[in-house]
This record gives structure tokens, C-alpha cells and sequence, in this order.
């Protein structure tokens, strides 16, 4: 009998620990929402120079700019605003699960994505294009490529989209992100990188003056602000503060200020863009 009681009492003891474990992590649960109560939480890029970009704890870059006056139009302030890291492969999934309200994070917009999510803006246009050595003057467009070094990024289309439509002697090369392809680029490994020109203009501005954007964008890629599927009064909203930050002058400002000292201009042609996505 003694044995039977001795049992039951571990048994009870065991049980009352699993309990208080759980209660725990409810309780730090809790206190993680609670800290994210009544902010706003947007996703960006961490490691695009320009544009979505964590330094010493801060975050800068145009896609920041953008965010940070969409969410002041809807109502928050700076310190209202929780950043999350939304890498490209996460961004559908994020949204979904409610883990951020909106994603400004070099986001195109695609019929194949909005199966799964919806968009506002578009709030900028970019163009494929080709970062180069500053001295280099032999390369002005990707027909110019044959026979030369093209780095892009791993799962990326954008050289094979150069490889199939403007040099078909050009040859590939892979790397995990933009800053290893600029880092090839400088040591003479790669004659050229490609992916969007304003993020190639963000690795022109961290070269201080080493590299260049060729200028010459071949295609067109519509950024737009990630939200959860069917929102159409929240993109309604996002679509205004758009279309403020266009007319009284921080679009642009918030363009040069990322890309100083490069020369860089966004192709005239499709901006500053109608936000009119979602609606």
C-alpha cells in the first residue's frame, strides 16, 4: 500500500511540474505578444544594403523609408514599429501566418504569389540591370557579356534570363547572397553581377566608389507591399500613404538618400509608380 502511495505521489509530483512548465512558457508566450501589443510589425530584408539592412541594431534603406512613413500614415510612430526579418523564401508563409501585418522587403509582385498572398503599391518599379567595376567601360549592356564572368545569386533567374535572351556564351556563377557576388566582383573573379537596379545601386553605395550600375535596366520588377490575402481596406490605406509620400517629396528623397554617390536613377519610365494594387 505504502509502495501504491509513494508511486502516486511521484506520479502527482511529476504531474504538477509538467503544469507549471507549460504555465511558463504560456506566460513568456504572453509576454512576447504583449510586447508587440498595439505596434505595428513589418518584414525587410536584414542584408540589402539600401534598402532593408539591420546596422548596430538600427534599420535602414529605401524599404525602410517606405515603411517606416506607411506605418506613420496609419497611425504609428518609430518606436511602434516591430522589424522582422522576412528572407524571400518565408515571406508567403509570414504572411499567412499572421507572424508580421505587411512585408516591404524587395518583394515583386506575381501572379503566382498572389494565389497565396495579396499586395498594395506597387511602390517601385526596378529593372534588371548590371553592377560593374568603376573602370570598366567595356560592358554597357548584357549583350556585352559573351565570354564574361556573371555572378548572381543561388536560386536567383536573373542571370539565366541573361544567358537565354542576351549572351549565350557568358558564363554562370552562384553565390549565397549580393554581398559575396560584389565581394567576386571586386577581386576580379566575376566582370559582372545582376539582379534588380536598386539593389545593385545598394552594393554601388557600400563600394564607395568602386562599383558602378551600368544603367541600362532589361526588365521590370514591381515592388510591392506584401499583406494578408483579401485585404482590400488595408491596402486601400497603404495605396494613400503611397501615394502621399510620392507628392510631398520623400519618395524621392528617401531614393537619393540610399543611393548617394552612385549616379543611380530609377528608370523615369515607371517612376514613381500609381499605387493602385489591392484595391
Amino acid at each position: 500500500m505504502n509502495r501504491v502511495k509513494t508511486a502516486f505521489a511521484r506520479l502527482w509530483k511529476r504531474l504538477l511540474a509538467a503544469v507549471c512548465v507549460v504555465a511558463c512558457i504560456c506566460s513568456v508566450a504572453a509576454c512576447g505578444s504583449g510586447d508587440e501589443a498595439g505596434k505595428i510589425r513589418i518584414g525587410i530584408k536584414f542584408d540589402q544594403p539600401g534598402l532593408g539592412f539591420k546596422k548596430s541594431g538600427t534599420y535602414v534603406g529605401f524599404d525602410v523609408d517606405v515603411a517606416k512613413y506607411v506605418a506613420k500614415q496609419l497611425g504609428y510612430s518609430e518606436d511602434e514599429i516591430v522589424w522582422k526579418e522576412a528572407p524571400s523564401k518565408q515571406r508567403e508563409a509570414m504572411l499567412q501566418n499572421g507572424d508580421v501585418d505587411m512585408i516591404l522587403a524587395t518583394y515583386s509582385i506575381t501572379d503566382a504569389r498572389k494565389n497565396a498572398v495579396s499586395f498594395a503599391g506597387p511602390y517601385f518599379v526596378a529593372g534588371q540591370d548590371l553592377l560593374v567595376r568603376r573602370d570598366d567601360t567595356s560592358i554597357k549592356g548584357p549583350e556585352d557579356l559573351n565570354g564574361k564572368r556573371l555572378c548572381s545569386v543561388t536560386g536567383s533567374t536573373s542571370a539565366t534570363t541573361v544567358k537565354e535572351k542576351f549572351a549565350n556564351e557568358v558564363q554562370l556563377m552562384e553565390q549565397p547572397g549580393y554581398a559575396e557576388c560584389a565581394t567576386a566582383l571586386f577581386s576580379g573573379i566575376v566582370d559582372a553581377v545582376t539582379t534588380d537596379d536598386i539593389i545593385l545601386a545598394g552594393l554601388a553605395s557600400a563600394s564607395r566608389g568602386k562599383l558602378k550600375v551600368v544603367g541600362k535596366p532589361f526588365t521590370q520588377e514591381y515592388y510591392g507591399v506584401g499583406i494578408k490575402k483579401g485585404d482590400k481596406a488595408f491596402a486601400k490605406k497603404i495605396n494613400a500613404a503611397i501615394e502621399s509620400m510620392i507628392k510631398d517629396g520623400a519618395w524621392q528623397r528617401a531614393v537619393e538618400d540610399n543611393t548617394k554617390g552612385t549616379g543611380y536613377k530609377p528608370n523615369a519610365q515607371y517612376n514613381p509608380p500609381k499605387p493602385t494594387e489591392g484595391e
